[in-house]
């Protein structure tokens, strides 16, 4: 049994590549942002599609609310654009931000990239390349160092986190 697209979803879903390649031509990327729900602890997350076009993973980051997310990832991104390629393992510093990030490997970017996935039209199982944006806490420290100040729902580790 084959099933039929259904004609709305397929007209939604044109709009929507347009308005991720009209934004990727006037920014460099598009921000996809989840919302989570802290009361279920569910995480928000939010990645970048525009920079696997420039041979370069796209950015992933979890728990933040959508401002500090698109100050972050619009930085980071611009740092990529700029010419820069971030490296696994590398700590990044930001003016008028407390935080530092370091950069992680994604093992399974085709379970949570999905729009990224289709606008870039690859299949979950060659999805395109992700590297997670890891913070530290209030106290400088990140997720696998002891004593960590955050609930480690809200800024999963890589490859424990599926948006399914």
């Amino acid at each position: 049994m084959t099933l039929t697209p259904d004609p709305s979803v397929i007209a939604w879903l044109d709009q929507e590549d347009a308005r991720t390649a009209q934004t990727i031509r006037k920014h460099g990327t598009s921000i996809e942002y989840v919302g989570g729900d802290r009361r279920r602890r569910e995480t928000s997350f939010a990645y970048t599609i525009g920079l696997f076009g420039l041979a370069h993973p796209e950015l992933l980051v979890f728990g933040l609310d959508p401002r500090t997310t698109a100050l972050l990832l619009n930085d980071v991104s611009a740092r990529v654009q700029g010419g820069r390629d971030l490296v696994v393992g590398e700590v990044l510093y930001f003016d008028g931000w407390t935080h530092r990030i370091t950069v992680e490997p994604v093992p399974n970017p085709g379970d949570i990239v999905f729009a990224a996935n289709r606008f870039y039209q690859r299949p979950d199982e060659h999805s395109v390349d992700v590297v997670q944006l890891t913070y530290d806490d209030r106290a400088g420290r990140f997720p696998w160092e002891e004593g960590y100040a955050n609930a480690e729902w809200i800024q999963p580790r890589p490859g424990s986190f599926a948006a399914w």
